[in-house]
This record gives structure tokens, sequence and C-alpha cells, in this order.
């Protein structure tokens, strides 16, 4: 990396060095039974240069090609956009554990046995369905110096392991499934396959709704699937700064319900979206996006910042070898105290969404959302009486969060990067056939 820098500060007023490296072995089973085990490493590097005030950039999976990697930045740089921001200097970090030796220590069979065990036990209560799901541990390690005296490495581990099910009954097609994952090793399966089996038990009979608006609960997995994406979008600077984002100009109003309450918080131990600075050396930090429903911050890289006249949030993050782009680490939405079964007993008539699929193909930075409900139950007189199929669940997320019946005290981790509650709301455009 140093020489990779000295060889970019001959030639740039300002040079970065980031370099990625990875070892992943994940463990993969399909219809049931093991598929394959694999090992793969990786490494790459990513140059970014500020010459005569525009930005330059390369990136290689050759550690050693450094003239190369130099040559491709100055190249760009004649055609790159105006710098605007300076690189961080020398700095004192958080100190966010998000490595655990123990997850390398987990032998290749350990991981088989788990996967087995999560499908032996679903397919034992359901015979005939079809299961697909894998094991994995990974390993990264990251690495950033620059021309000011910026310099940063860490090392993060990732455990995870999910699970799909589909059960096929003549023109009747059933889709669970859950998964976790986190940087210590997880080798207790219960907490996935008990909500796998308790969606099997609750699709055991199906229900009809009609056509109309009515109140919906998104799950935890319903508002990964259907909500997060559009509110992820608003709050990104770089739609901010483009006008793009309809909460842009609403700095402090109230735009939400006064129930929400969202950060975005990289520094919580041991989850697999946080860590000690982000991808262009800024200090990790817990950023406020929505404060009893009024609008708090928005997500800044340092480029966005800097043309926005504001600071770096620390949520620069790249992506397969790309520029820094404003992005969440640890996306929070804080619990209520009603419990899941009491937000379903005020129903009398409505839709408890469990996954949606195709949710963000619309207007996701307008806010809109529409998708088949992949997996759903009706809801009749305070109780799920059964799977909805052929129906599909629409709307605005500022408009639907802008009322909100209630917020559960059942937040949980969906993937690595988002922690949320179920959510009521009291109505929403609801289509079957």
């Amino acid at each position: 990396m140093e020489s990779i820098l000295a060889q970019a500060k001959k030639v740039a007023e300002e040079a970065e060095v980031y370099v990625v490296s990875s070892e992943e072995t994940p463990v993969h089973f399909e219809t049931n039974r093991l598929k394959h085990i694999q090992s793969k490493q990786s490494s790459s590097v990513a140059l970014r240069i500020i010459k005569q005030g525009k930005i330059g950039y390369a990136t290689s999976s050759r550690l050693d090609d450094r003239q190369g990697l130099v040559d491709n930045a100055i190249a760009t740089a004649e055609f790159g956009t105006e710098a605007k921001f300076e690189l961080p200097s020398l700095t004192s970090y958080p100190q966010i554990d998000v490595y655990d030796p123990d997850v390398e220590a987990v032998a290749i069979e350990k991981m088989t046995k788990l996967g087995q065990e999560v499908i032996d036990t679903i397919t034992n209560h359901t015979p005939g369905i079809l299961c697909d799901g894998g094991v994995t541990k990974a390993v990264i390690t990251a690495s950033i110096i620059n021309t000011r005296g910026g310099q940063v490495s860490y090392k993060q581990s990732i455990f995870g392991f999910g699970v799909e099910g589909q059960l096929i009954r003549d023109t009747d097609m059933l889709f669970v499934g859950e998964g976790q994952s986190s940087c210590h090793p997880l080798l207790e399966p219960e907490s996935v396959t008990e909500l796998v089996l308790r969606q099997l038990e609750l699709a055991k009979e199906n229900a009809v709704v009609s056509s109309r608006q009515m109140p919906v609960i998104f799950t935890p997995n319903g508002v990964a699937s259907g909500l997060i994406a559009p509110l992820m979008a608003g709050f990104n600077g770089k739609a901010v700064l483009e006008g793009a984002s309809p909460i842009g100009g609403k700095l402090g109003e109230q735009v939400f319900d006064k129930k929400l309450c969202i950060w975005d918080d990289p520094t919580i131990g041991y989850r697999p979206g946080s860590r000690p600075c982000d991808d262009e050396g800024v200090p990790s930090q817990r950023t406020p996006l929505i404060t009893d429903g009024a609008v708090a911050n928005f997500l800044y890289d340092l480029q966005t910042a800097a043309l926005a006249g504001t600071k770096s949030t620390g949520s620069g993050r790249r992506s397969r070898g790309g520029l820094p782009t404003p992005s969440p680490s640890a996306f929070v939405i804080a619990q209520g105290d009603t419990s899941f079964d009491e937000l379903v007993q005020e129903i009398k008539e409505g839709l408890v969404v469990e996954q949606l699929m195709g949710a963000t193909q619309g207007n996701v930075l307008g806010g809109d959302f529409s998708g088949n409900v992949l997996l759903g139950f009706k809801v009749e007189n305070g109780k799920i009486v059964g799977r909805v199929k052929n129906t599909m669940v629409s709307g605005n997320i500022y408009h639907l969060l802008a009322q909100i019946a209630g917020i559960g005290s059942d937040a949980r981790w969906v993937g690595g990067m988002l922690n949320t509650p179920s959510i009521y709301c009291p109505s929403a455009s609801v289509a079957s056939k």
C-alpha cells in the first residue's frame, strides 16, 4: 500500500489507497441435501487521486501492479468530477468489536451438520417440502492510507446461515424462509427453525382477502422486503443533493408518525454492518435519521457532504470496486411496547405481510412500493386465519409511515444491516384475485 501511495504522490496532489481482502467458506444445500462446499479468497486494491482538482480512480485485483494502477487513475482524472473534499488526516477511531476468532475456528463438518439439522427439522415437520440453504463463514480485512497521514486497518468476521423452503401441492406453491448473521458463530439453529415452523403452521389453511384499503402489519421480514429500500433512498445524501429525495428539503420537519425513530449505527458491536470507520477512513458514528417522526439527518460521504456544505456522517461505502457512495451500515428502527399478538388482536380484518416479492421495481426514490405477497396471512377478528395467495400490496412509504397504528416489541436483525420490529399501518392498498 505504501509503495502505491508513494508512486501516486509523484503525480497527484492527493491520493488514497484502499485494500480489502476476504476469505469465505460457504456450505450450500439444495433440495434438502448438501450440494457443495468451497473456499474463496479475493483481494482488491483501489486508488483514488485528486489531480488538478479532479478525481481519478482505478481498481485492480493485482496488488503488485503499482504503475498500471497509477496510470489508470491518472487517465480517469482527466474526465473526473471536481473534488470538493479533503481526505481525512490521522485520527482516532472508536473501538468497535467486529472480529471473533471463533468464527475461523468453526469446522466445515460443524457447518455442514448445522445446515442439515435445520433442514431435517423442517422436513420432519412438513414432509414433501424442498429446502435450499447455506451456512457461511468469512473473514474480511480492510485497510486505508492516504497522503494526509490518514491510516486505519481492521478485521471483521461474519457467520451466517439461512434456509428457504418450497412446498408444492398441485397448483399451490408455498414459500417460507428465515436466516441470521453475526460476527459471532451462530451454532444454535432453534431461532431460525422456530420461525420457519411458525410460518408453516400459520400457512396450513388458505384464506381470501378482498381488494381494498385495509390494515396491514409488516413483520420484520415484511418491513425489510417492502419498506426499507425506498426509505433508505430518501435519506441518501446524494439523492438529497440532486433534489431527488422527497424529504430533502424537510430537515427538522415532522414528516413521519411521532412513534417512529430510526438511526444508522455502525458502532453496534458484532454486527456485520458495523465497523470502526467507513470506506474512506472517516470514524463511524451513530446518526439519528428520524427522531419522534421528524427528519433529523441524512447520510453523507466525503464528496456529497462537501457539496452539501456539511460533514460526512461516516457513511461512505464502496461496492464492487466503485467509488464511495453514501450508504447505511446498521439501520435501526426503534421498537415499541406492543407485542405482535397484541397488534394482530387490534385488527378486525386485515393482512400480515411476511415477505413481498418485487416490491422495489417501482418509483423507489419517490417512496413507492408494490409487490406480490410471497408469504402473508389474513387476519379476522384479531386472529390469523390462513395464508393468502394471488395478492399484492402497494403504497407510498411516506404516506404509510405518516400514520402508524402501532410498532411491535419484536425487533430483530434481518440480514446483517437492519434491526426492525413489526409495523402496523392502518391503511394500505391490497389487491387480490
